[in-house]
């Protein structure tokens, strides 16, 4: 009997170091450095997509101001952080697109490109392409290799952010809405 509660004793011990060493884990939000981090790789991915032929013409109608306070946005929140994404779905942004497998492909190597640019540990890089890689059925609708494809004539950008919406920056949850009170 006293082995047996020796044993149920370490093991809820084991089971308390566990739980607080979690709790400690900084989210990935955090790991990656916070807004400012998010918001320095988002403006080199941009560059990057920008001048990727293999790529850019699918950017051709997009609202730049628009694109990035979203990928803020989304990037932020994916991982942790206190931001609220407010753009379109997945499927509804890209919807008419034609992307190939090949030009998300391209995609992710940009990103990861700009997330090399900052030395952005493996782990976090990971957990990142993780988080983000399920996207990926959303978004392509052409399975193929080829990249460069011209963008449609039927697809539809979404609508310009007012100036006032691009200056508002990333939309945060409120403070109610993290303490938990009504």
């Amino acid at each position: 009997m006293q082995k047996i509660r020796r044993i149920v004793v370490a093991l809820c011990f084991v089971a308390a170091l566990s739980a607080t060493a979690l709790a400690q884990e900084k989210s990935l939000y955090d790991r990656l450095g916070g807004l400012p981090a998010i918001t320095a790789v988002t403006d080199a991915f941009i560059s990057r997509v920008a001048a990727d032929t293999r790529i850019n013409a699918k950017f051709a109608k997009t609202d730049i101001p628009r694109i990035r306070l979203h990928l803020i946005e989304q990037l932020c929140m994916v991982t942790g952080g206190p931001c609220v994404y407010t753009g379109n779905s997945m499927p509804k942004a890209h919807k008419n697109m034609k992307v190939t497998e090949g030009e998300f492909n391209a995609l992710v190597e940009d990103l990861v490109g700009a997330l090399n640019k900052f030395n952005v540990p493996e782990k976090e890089k990971n957990d990142l392409l993780g988080i983000l890689g399920p996207l990926k059925s959303q978004i392509v609708e052409v399975n193929s290799s080829a990249t460069g494809t011209p963008l449609p004539a039927k697809f539809k950008p979404a609508k310009k952010l007012s100036d006032s919406q691009i200056k508002a920056g990333p939309k945060m949850k409120s403070s109610k809405a993290k303490s938990g009170s009504m």
